[in-house]
């Protein structure tokens, strides 16, 4: 235990097994990054980081941003945004060959803009457009996968709770990170689009046809959806305008969900106890993985182990282009199994170094690292949106919604591709408003 670098890899290990003995994730890596440090350093100076890491985090402003914007996703499905998202998408594309499931995915992305949160979207649309969708005769496996891999825009789309993550992990600017996932987000509803266009010409009966919408009846559904805009104008408006920070932004987002909540009527003292409860759930199992990575990044750079992984690699000679695609299929790997943050988290301490070192942009590997991280979230065997999904609609087997995914896995990698190969198209809108 004399060498840091080989308890780096003992600690390495060990983290693994805790993980595969289904330890959490943030607690496995908090109680290794401890012992790691205190067989390097001490153990007196490693027990301080219990206490200085987890006041850190608590104090940052950053992870307030957060709490803020997961409570605004909850309180504006309280206010009933994420349905009228969904029917104005409906009045638009419903009467198109598949248009329900063209519905969903625009509707999946604009709750995502609001929301932040890959799970919530797919969970708030399982509510929503499933039940529409079988109702009208849809394939099984089509609405169920479109709502699965919609979901994943939640990621994306900023503002994603993912991207303020790695933004204040990797030290990077937030809104940097916002406008350079503009394009991908985008790409990726088109790429969704083709996928389902493709999907119905060659199986009809999967998607019937619906009526057309009336434009008397596009115009007053367009009009009800004013507090849906309204809340979109003020967050994302207010960011790139520079009139808030993005804490603020996140703040003042909640305040406006919570208000619109009320104004509706629609919020009850039993909905706002729910809504503080599931965003103080979520936040402190985030919290949890963010203070036991910040230990073991400490342990980490500690014994040595990134510089010597990446000095390792690059004694390789392998082409940067090489090691990037072994990137990707690792991720898909992780993706597969661990969850969504954890596998960024876990990952973090050793690849970020080695993806500066090999002279890529981090704000351009900010936006790859989380495409293929969403498309961990419906990869069998885990694909934790599949299992949300499931979970809401037990008469759907897995096998069914794991079908109903494949195409938009596809599209998925074909847009990663896309991505990887032309840079620019995460990096043209930051340069351009001067924040890279």
């Amino acid at each position: 235990m004399s060498d840091p670098y080989t308890t780096g890899l003992l600690g390495l290990a060990a983290m693994f097994v805790l993980i595969l003995l289904q330890v959490p994730v943030g607690i496995a890596m908090g109680v290794i990054g401890v012992v790691g440090c205190g067989l390097i350093i001490g153990f007196g100076p490693a027990l301080t980081l219990l206490a200085t890491e987890p006041s850190s985090s608590m104090a940052s402003e950053g992870f307030a941003v957060i709490a803020m914007f997961l409570l605004m996703g909850n309180l504006a499905h309280i206010g009933g945004l994420s349905r009228e998202l969904y029917k104005l998408a409906y009045v638009y594309l419903g009467h198109k060959r598949g248009g329900l499931v063209f519905a969903t995915i625009g509707a999946c992305a604009g709750f995502g803009a609001i929301c932040g949160s890959s799970v919530a979207t797919a969970a708030t649309m399982a509510r929503i457009a499933l039940p529409e969708m079988l109702a009208r005769g849809y394939a099984k496996s089509l609405a169920a996968g479109s709502i699965a891999a919609g979901g994943t825009l939640g990621m994306i789309i900023p503002p994603s709770v993912v991207m303020i993550l790695y933004a204040i992990l990797t030290e990077n600017s937030i809104i940097a990170l916002f406008l350079a996932a503009m394009v991908p987000g985008i790409l990726a509803v088109v790429f969704y689009f083709a996928a389902v266009y493709i999907v119905v010409r060659r199986n009809p009966d999967a998607a019937p046809v619906g009526a057309r919408t009336s434009w008397p009846e596009r115009k007053r559904v367009t009009a009800q959806s004013w507090a849906v805009v309204l809340l979109a104008v003020i967050v994302s408006g207010g960011i790139y305008s520079g009139i808030f920070t993005v804490s603020e932004a996140a703040s003042v987002g909640a305040t406006v969900s919570l208000l619109l909540a009320i104004f509706r009527r629609r919020l009850t003292v039993r909905k706002f106890l729910a809504a503080l409860g599931d965003t103080a759930a979520n936040t402190g199992m985030i919290f949890v993985m963010i203070i036991g990575a910040s230990v073991f990044s400490y342990f980490a750079t500690l014994s040595g182990l990134p510089s010597a992984t990446v000095e390792w690699i690059q004694s390789l000679g392998l082409p940067p282009l090489l090691v990037l695609c072994l990137l990707m299929v690792f991720y898909l790997i992780l993706g597969a199994i661990f969850d969504t943050i954890a596998a960024m988290v876990l990952t973090l301490p050793f690849v970020y170094p080695l993806i500066i070192g090999l002279g890529y942009d981090p704000i351009w590997w900010g936006v790859v690292n989380i495409v293929v991280i969403e498309l961990g979230m419906i990869t069998p065997p885990i694909g934790i949106n599949v299992f949300v999904l499931h979970g809401m609609a037990h008469d759907l087997p897995l096998r069914t919604i794991f079908r109903g995914v494949v195409p938009f896995i596809f599209a998925d990698i074909a847009r990663l591709v896309v991505l990887i190969l032309f840079p620019a198209l995460s990096l043209w809108l930051p340069g351009v408003l001067g924040w890279l």
